[in-house]
């Protein structure tokens, strides 16, 4: 039972990747929805997922949520760290550091391409109801990472916005009103779905431009300097919990109601 990461767009360089997290191995696994491939972490024996693919090729509405989440499923993954690099709504959140997330803003709960964020889009036989106990992020997990990774102990709410396009001003300044510190165009879908299928997971950000009205968007080659230091300060966090994740109970519930659906 292997911990899983899943890596978002600071880690689409092709080269560099492997010098920071470590050599990993392409494996192959079928699906509902599509094949999947994940990277097994030669070290640890953990799963590595890339969001939007290796080399990139899904824009955030593209990515192919169900089957990632079905994927790591398969492979009896018992704890699950999400991370993204993010616009930052609060000017006392710094760039660059590595941050967990304590709570998370939906509001639809919808993929981007309008169906209901659920694996079970159908009657399926194990469908539940999921009811958020503890919340969508796993305190015990989150509490090993910030001693394991010495991460600092605020945590933020983030704000899920669809892309693929960014935000107005306007639109920036609303979502600040929200009371959300951070956004970005992916990372929610995958929690709710990890959570359904009974997967505790921790949720890790770095602010990599401010997004508050008066922030300056970077230019193209602004963006990518920004996304490589925010690939540096979370590959280690990344490592330790892929070598060290322990196993902890699940904190919210799945409500089932009567048999299972034929």
């Amino acid at each position: 039972m292997p911990a899983a990461v899943i890596v978002g767009s600071a880690f689409d360089a092709p080269t560099g990747t492997a010098s920071l997290l470590g050599a990993l191995e392409p494996e192959a696994v079928p699906t509902d929805h599509g094949p999947v491939t994940v990277y097994r972490h030669r070290e640890s024996g953990g799963i590595v997922l890339f969001r939007h693919g290796r080399p990139h090729r899904w824009l955030p509405h593209q990515v192919p949520w169900l089957a990632h989440a079905q994927a790591l499923a398969a492979l009896d993954v018992h704890a699950l760290l999400v991370t993204s690099s993010v616009g930052v709504l609060s000017p006392d959140v710094p760039l660059f550091q590595p941050m967990l997330l304590s709570d998370l803003i939906m509001r639809d709960n919808r993929l981007p391409d309008g169906r209901p964020c659920t694996m079970w889009q159908t009657p399926t036989p194990g469908q539940a109801h999921l009811v958020v106990r503890e919340g969508l992020f796993s305190a015990t997990l989150s509490a090993w990472l910030e001693h394991e990774a010495d991460l600092p102990g605020q945590r933020l709410t983030f704000l899920y916005v669809p892309g693929p396009r960014t935000k107005t001003p306007a639109e920036n300044d609303l979502a600040a009103r929200t009371g959300a510190q951070v956004n970005s165009m992916s990372l929610a879908p995958e929690v709710v779905l990890a959570n359904e299928l009974g997967m505790p997971v921790a949720g890790l950000v770095t602010g990599h431009k401010y997004s508050v009205s008066g922030g300056v968007t970077p230019d193209r080659s602004g963006i990518a300097d920004s996304l490589e230091r925010a690939r540096r300060a979370t590959a280690v966090t990344i490592r330790r919990f892929l070598a060290g994740a322990p196993r902890v109970v699940f904190g919210n519930e799945l409500f089932r109601f009567g048999p299972d659906p034929a």
